[in-house]
């Protein structure tokens, strides 16, 4: 599929704005809600361009994110969640750091495993 640069450039913004929705959500956890709602949203969009990795990329923070997040705090009782929920804060600041700068770069995120993805 052919993105022309409008379109690529709109989805630039959509994902910009999840990485921002993401680094808010430290504030505002809905914000990371409405992130993953805008990326299921326009992932039809993003298939087939070099943004889709950052897509899927911002996906797997959502929901690994909530899986260890949930783990955390269900676990703070046996003080496990204590030693969880810092690890799991570090590596959410890492996901968002790395795809945002990735993103700015105009960088895919899973280069070795998007196959043979080069424009013809």
């Amino acid at each position: 599929m052919i993105f022309d640069e409008e379109r690529q450039a709109e989805l630039k913004k959509y994902t910009y704005s999840v990485y921002i929705l993401q680094a808010i959500s430290f504030v505002l956890l809905i914000t990371a809600i409405i992130g993953v709602i805008i990326n299921y949203i326009k992932d039809d969009d993003a298939r087939g361009s070099w943004l889709e990795s950052h897509f899927r990329w911002q996906k797997a923070t959502f929901w690994y994110g909530l899986l260890w997040i949930s783990l955390g705090v269900l676990t703070t009782p046996i003080l496990v969640g204590y030693l969880v929920l810092p690890v799991v804060t570090i590596w959410l600041i890492y996901r968002i750091a790395r795809g945002w700068i990735y993103l700015v770069d105009g960088k895919e995120m899973y280069l070795e495993s998007m196959g043979d993805n080069d424009e013809q």
